[in-house]
Protein backbone atom coordinates (compact mmCIF):
# COMPACT_ATOMS: atom_id res chain seq x y z
CA UNK A 1 0.00 0.00 0.00
CA UNK A 2 1.30 3.45 -1.08
CA UNK A 3 0.14 7.04 0.75
CA UNK A 4 0.34 9.70 -1.25
CA UNK A 5 -0.04 13.21 0.28
CA UNK A 6 -1.48 16.15 -2.11
CA UNK A 7 -0.05 19.45 -2.20
CA UNK A 8 -0.57 22.00 0.02
CA UNK A 9 -2.85 25.55 -0.45
CA UNK A 10 -1.09 26.73 2.69
CA UNK A 11 1.83 29.35 3.38
CA UNK A 12 5.05 28.26 4.33
CA UNK A 13 7.06 29.17 6.88
CA UNK A 14 8.76 33.05 7.15
CA UNK A 15 12.29 32.64 6.81
CA UNK A 16 14.22 34.24 9.58
CA UNK A 17 17.03 37.09 8.65
CA UNK A 18 19.71 34.26 9.93
CA UNK A 19 20.07 31.14 8.37
CA UNK A 20 21.57 28.87 11.22
CA UNK A 21 22.40 25.53 9.96
CA UNK A 22 22.52 22.45 12.12
CA UNK A 23 24.92 19.20 11.05
CA UNK A 24 24.73 16.12 13.52
CA UNK A 25 25.94 12.89 12.75
CA UNK A 26 24.38 10.18 11.16
CA UNK A 27 24.23 8.04 14.19
CA UNK A 28 22.63 11.12 16.02
CA UNK A 29 20.17 11.36 14.02
CA UNK A 30 18.49 8.24 14.02
CA UNK A 31 18.57 8.09 17.45
CA UNK A 32 15.34 8.61 19.81
CA UNK A 33 16.27 12.27 21.04
CA UNK A 34 13.18 12.70 24.11
CA UNK A 35 12.20 16.17 23.40
CA UNK A 36 9.25 18.17 23.33
CA UNK A 37 9.05 20.59 20.50
CA UNK A 38 10.07 23.38 22.46
CA UNK A 39 12.72 21.96 23.72
CA UNK A 40 14.00 20.68 20.13
CA UNK A 41 14.14 24.08 19.21
CA UNK A 42 16.73 24.97 21.86
CA UNK A 43 18.96 22.26 21.52
CA UNK A 44 18.40 22.55 18.03
CA UNK A 45 19.31 26.10 17.72
CA UNK A 46 22.24 25.48 20.21
CA UNK A 47 23.24 23.17 17.71
CA UNK A 48 23.44 25.34 14.88
CA UNK A 49 25.61 27.44 17.22
CA UNK A 50 28.81 25.00 17.28
CA UNK A 51 31.46 24.52 14.76
CA UNK A 52 30.80 20.94 12.89
CA UNK A 53 34.07 21.72 11.86
CA UNK A 54 36.10 22.76 14.26
CA UNK A 55 37.28 19.15 16.62
CA UNK A 56 35.58 18.53 19.57
CA UNK A 57 37.32 20.19 22.78
CA UNK A 58 38.59 17.01 25.37
CA UNK A 59 39.12 19.50 28.14
CA UNK A 60 37.04 22.41 28.31
CA UNK A 61 33.00 21.96 28.01
CA UNK A 62 31.64 24.25 25.48
CA UNK A 63 29.05 26.32 26.56
CA UNK A 64 25.73 27.61 24.20
CA UNK A 65 23.51 30.52 25.44
CA UNK A 66 20.29 30.79 23.55
CA UNK A 67 18.04 34.61 24.29
CA UNK A 68 14.21 34.24 24.38
CA UNK A 69 14.74 37.40 21.46
CA UNK A 70 16.85 34.24 19.36
CA UNK A 71 14.04 32.05 19.76
CA UNK A 72 11.09 34.47 19.11
CA UNK A 73 13.13 35.46 15.67
CA UNK A 74 13.91 31.88 14.41
CA UNK A 75 10.96 30.23 15.08
CA UNK A 76 8.46 33.25 14.51
CA UNK A 77 6.82 33.57 17.92
CA UNK A 78 5.74 36.33 20.77
CA UNK A 79 8.28 37.04 23.43
CA UNK A 80 6.04 35.37 26.27
CA UNK A 81 6.18 32.08 24.58
CA UNK A 82 9.95 32.34 23.64
CA UNK A 83 10.03 33.08 27.80
CA UNK A 84 7.93 30.23 28.59
CA UNK A 85 10.14 27.81 25.98
CA UNK A 86 13.21 29.18 27.82
CA UNK A 87 12.09 28.55 31.25
CA UNK A 88 10.05 25.26 30.56
CA UNK A 89 13.56 24.11 29.02
CA UNK A 90 15.41 25.01 32.33
CA UNK A 91 13.60 22.78 34.35
CA UNK A 92 13.82 19.61 32.37
CA UNK A 93 16.37 19.07 29.78
CA UNK A 94 19.29 18.36 32.17
CA UNK A 95 16.67 15.02 32.21
CA UNK A 96 16.15 14.47 28.87
CA UNK A 97 18.24 11.57 27.37
CA UNK A 98 18.95 10.57 23.68
CA UNK A 99 18.98 7.02 23.20
CA UNK A 100 20.81 4.99 20.46
CA UNK A 101 20.99 1.72 19.76
CA UNK A 102 24.31 -0.25 18.86
CA UNK A 103 24.09 -3.58 16.53
CA UNK A 104 25.60 -6.53 18.42
CA UNK A 105 26.65 -9.83 17.09
CA UNK A 106 27.87 -13.48 18.29
CA UNK A 107 31.46 -14.51 18.11
CA UNK A 108 30.18 -16.50 14.75
CA UNK A 109 28.50 -13.24 13.41
CA UNK A 110 25.05 -14.42 14.26
CA UNK A 111 22.68 -10.64 15.37
CA UNK A 112 21.61 -10.36 18.97
CA UNK A 113 19.77 -7.90 20.35
CA UNK A 114 20.92 -3.92 19.81
CA UNK A 115 22.33 -2.88 23.08
CA UNK A 116 20.60 0.14 24.07
CA UNK A 117 22.80 3.52 25.40
CA UNK A 118 21.48 6.34 26.73
CA UNK A 119 23.36 9.82 26.83
CA UNK A 120 22.26 12.89 28.12
CA UNK A 121 22.53 16.27 25.90
CA UNK A 122 23.53 18.79 28.12
CA UNK A 123 25.82 18.29 31.56
CA UNK A 124 24.46 21.54 32.95
CA UNK A 125 21.56 23.61 31.93
CA UNK A 126 21.23 27.46 33.18
CA UNK A 127 18.30 29.71 32.57
CA UNK A 128 18.59 33.80 33.73
CA UNK A 129 14.74 34.60 33.98
CA UNK A 130 15.17 38.43 34.39
CA UNK A 131 17.92 38.54 31.35
CA UNK A 132 15.62 36.00 28.79
CA UNK A 133 18.64 33.57 28.23
CA UNK A 134 19.46 29.78 29.00
CA UNK A 135 22.83 28.46 28.76
CA UNK A 136 23.65 24.91 27.90
CA UNK A 137 26.49 23.14 29.03
CA UNK A 138 27.41 19.75 26.78
CA UNK A 139 27.39 16.70 27.49
CA UNK A 140 31.07 15.83 26.78
CA UNK A 141 30.17 12.57 25.48
CA UNK A 142 27.88 14.07 23.06
CA UNK A 143 30.73 16.21 20.79
CA UNK A 144 31.78 13.78 18.97
CA UNK A 145 28.12 13.71 17.38
CA UNK A 146 28.16 17.62 16.85
CA UNK A 147 32.01 18.87 16.54
CA UNK A 148 34.71 17.18 14.27
CA UNK A 149 32.69 16.11 11.66
CA UNK A 150 34.08 15.18 8.48
CA UNK A 151 32.09 12.30 7.16
CA UNK A 152 28.95 10.31 8.38
CA UNK A 153 26.74 13.55 8.59
CA UNK A 154 23.44 15.10 8.22
CA UNK A 155 22.97 19.27 7.65
CA UNK A 156 20.01 21.03 7.69
CA UNK A 157 18.73 24.56 7.61
CA UNK A 158 16.69 24.97 10.59
CA UNK A 159 14.16 27.35 8.76
CA UNK A 160 13.45 24.68 7.11
CA UNK A 161 11.80 23.29 10.43
CA UNK A 162 10.40 26.90 12.33
CA UNK A 163 7.14 26.35 11.04
CA UNK A 164 6.66 23.23 12.59
CA UNK A 165 4.23 22.50 14.91
CA UNK A 166 5.03 18.67 16.16
CA UNK A 167 8.24 16.96 17.01
CA UNK A 168 7.33 14.06 14.98
CA UNK A 169 7.30 16.46 11.86
CA UNK A 170 10.74 17.70 12.83
CA UNK A 171 12.42 13.98 13.53
CA UNK A 172 10.39 12.89 10.52
CA UNK A 173 12.34 15.78 8.62
CA UNK A 174 15.77 14.87 9.62
CA UNK A 175 15.48 11.54 9.27
CA UNK A 176 14.31 11.67 5.28
CA UNK A 177 17.42 14.80 4.77
CA UNK A 178 19.57 12.19 5.85
CA UNK A 179 18.54 10.45 2.68
CA UNK A 180 18.16 13.75 0.57
CA UNK A 181 20.63 12.81 -2.62
CA UNK A 182 18.69 9.73 -3.09
CA UNK A 183 14.84 10.91 -2.04
CA UNK A 184 14.37 8.02 -0.76
CA UNK A 185 14.50 6.48 2.72
CA UNK A 186 14.26 3.28 4.15
CA UNK A 187 14.16 2.37 7.66
CA UNK A 188 12.92 -0.68 9.57
CA UNK A 189 10.05 -0.27 11.66
CA UNK A 190 12.15 -0.89 15.00
CA UNK A 191 14.38 1.82 13.69
CA UNK A 192 12.08 4.13 12.67
CA UNK A 193 9.94 3.52 16.22
CA UNK A 194 13.44 3.96 18.08
CA UNK A 195 14.26 7.28 16.12
CA UNK A 196 10.56 8.81 16.59
CA UNK A 197 10.21 7.72 20.49
CA UNK A 198 7.01 5.76 20.23
CA UNK A 199 5.55 5.11 23.58
CA UNK A 200 4.72 0.94 23.87
CA UNK A 201 1.55 1.53 22.90
CA UNK A 202 1.75 3.18 19.78
CA UNK A 203 4.62 0.35 19.03
CA UNK A 204 2.04 -2.35 19.58
CA UNK A 205 -0.39 -1.59 17.10
CA UNK A 206 0.85 -0.46 13.29
CA UNK A 207 -2.28 1.84 12.65
CA UNK A 208 -1.51 3.86 15.48
CA UNK A 209 1.94 4.76 14.26
CA UNK A 210 0.13 5.36 11.27
CA UNK A 211 -2.02 7.49 12.94
CA UNK A 212 -0.46 9.35 15.63
CA UNK A 213 2.88 9.87 14.03
CA UNK A 214 3.28 8.96 10.02
CA UNK A 215 0.49 10.78 8.72
CA UNK A 216 0.31 14.07 10.71
CA UNK A 217 4.13 14.48 10.49
CA UNK A 218 3.82 13.62 6.85
CA UNK A 219 1.16 15.96 6.23
CA UNK A 220 2.84 18.84 8.17
CA UNK A 221 5.99 18.73 6.05
CA UNK A 222 4.21 18.61 2.65
CA UNK A 223 1.74 21.56 4.01
CA UNK A 224 5.01 23.67 6.03
CA UNK A 225 7.85 22.41 4.00
CA UNK A 226 6.80 22.13 0.81
CA UNK A 227 7.36 18.25 0.64
CA UNK A 228 5.98 15.91 -1.84
CA UNK A 229 6.29 12.52 0.18
CA UNK A 230 5.06 9.26 -0.66
CA UNK A 231 5.14 6.30 1.76
CA UNK A 232 4.73 2.38 1.94
CA UNK A 233 4.57 0.19 4.57
CA UNK A 234 6.47 -2.76 3.58
CA UNK A 235 5.27 -6.43 5.19
CA UNK A 236 6.99 -9.40 6.17
CA UNK A 237 4.22 -11.79 6.19
CA UNK A 238 1.93 -10.35 8.14
CA UNK A 239 3.46 -7.52 9.89
CA UNK A 240 4.89 -4.19 8.46
CA UNK A 241 8.45 -4.48 9.15
CA UNK A 242 9.89 -1.23 6.90
CA UNK A 243 8.62 1.62 5.89
CA UNK A 244 9.74 3.09 2.62
CA UNK A 245 9.66 7.11 2.01
CA UNK A 246 10.53 8.56 -1.49
CA UNK A 247 10.49 12.54 -0.87
CA UNK A 248 11.57 15.53 -3.20
CA UNK A 249 10.98 19.41 -2.52
CA UNK A 250 7.76 20.41 -4.59
CA UNK A 251 9.09 22.50 -8.04
CA UNK A 252 6.16 24.73 -7.70
CA UNK A 253 5.79 25.45 -4.07
CA UNK A 254 3.82 28.87 -5.10
CA UNK A 255 1.36 27.34 -7.48
CA UNK A 256 -1.58 27.18 -5.05
CA UNK A 257 -1.47 31.04 -3.31
CA UNK A 258 -2.42 30.89 -0.04
CA UNK A 259 -6.37 31.20 1.33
Amino acid sequence: MTTKTAVSRKKYAVIPKHDPQVTMSNALVRAGHGLTLAEKRIVMLAVSKLDSRAPAPTSIVPRTKITAAEYAETFSVDARTAYEALQDAAKHLYNRSITFFEPAYTRAGKPLKPIRNDMRWVGRCKYHENEGWVELSWWPDLLPSLMGLKKQFTTYKLQQANALRSAYSWRLLELLLHYRDSGMAEYTIEDFCASMDATDKQKANFNNIRRRIIEPAVKELVEKDGWLIQWTPIKAGRKVSRLRFEFRKNPQPDLFPPS
